[in-house]
C-alpha cells in the first residue's frame, strides 16, 4: 500500500520567512509525493510578465500582493500539488483564508541566524535591498509569526540537508492526517 496516498488528496502549501527553503524543500517534497510543484513567485512573474523586483519597484508591494492573491487562488483551484508561497503571502487575510480552506498549510520555521546567513549569499530579494538581513528578518518575524502560527502544521527546520527537512515535513503531514482521521 502507498503510505503517501492520503497526502496527495489536497494541495500542500509551504509558508514561512524568505530563505527558509519553501522552494527547494517544496520541489523535493513534491518529488517524494509524486505531485506537481508550483512556486507562487514564479507564477506571479509569469502572469505579470516581469520580475517581482520590478513589480515592487514600479507598482509597489500592495499591487504585488493583490496579484499574488489572484495567482494563488487560481493555483488552489488546480489538482493537488505542492505550493511554495512567497514569504508575505500568508500575511494577506484573504490569501491566508484561501490557503487554509483549500490546502494543508505547513509553516517552515528556522533560526533567524541561519536564514540571515543564507540570505547574505543572494541579492535578489526586494525587501532586503540595501538593508541588513538580520534586521529585516527580526522585523518580519515579529510581524509575521502570529499569522504563520495559524498554519495547520509547523516544522522547525535546522541548517541540515533539504532531504532531512523533507522527511520532517512528511512525518508532520502524516501525524496531522492521523490526528484529523481520529
Amino acid at each position: 500500500m502507498d503510505k503517501f496516498a492520503p497526502l496527495r488528496a489536497r494541495t500542500i502549501a509551504l509558508v514561512g520567512l524568505m530563505g527558509v527553503g519553501k522552494s527547494s524543500v517544496g520541489r523535493r517534497l513534491a518529488s517524494a509525493l509524486d505531485l506537481p510543484f508550483r512556486d507562487a513567485d514564479t507564477e506571479v512573474e509569469q502572469a505579470a510578465g516581469r520580475s517581482i523586483a520590478d513589480i515592487f519597484a514600479d507598482l509597489g508591494e500592495e499591487t504585488f500582493r493583490e496579484g499574488e492573491r489572484r495567482v494563488i487562488a487560481r493555483l488552489l483551484d488546480e489538482p493537488p500539488h505542492v505550493l511554495a508561497t512567497g514569504g508575505g503571502a500568508f500575511m494577506n487575510p484573504q490569501t491566508r483564508a484561501l490557503l487554509k480552506a483549500k490546502s494543508i498549510t505547513v509553516w517552515l520555521k528556522a533560526d533567524l541566524e541561519v536564514l540571515a546567513r543564507r540570505l547574505a549569499r543572494k541579492d535578489n530579494r526586494p525587501l532586503l535591498h540595501g538593508r541588513d538581513p538580520m534586521t529585516v528578518l527580526r522585523e518580519q518575524a515579529q510581524v509575521r509569526y502570529p499569522a504563520y502560527a495559524e498554519a495547520d502544521i509547523a516544522v522547525e527546520t535546522t541548517d541540515s540537508a533539504h532531504h532531512v527537512t523533507v522527511e520532517q515535513v512528511l512525518n508532520a503531514l502524516q501525524a496531522h492526517l492521523d490526528g484529523a482521521a481520529r
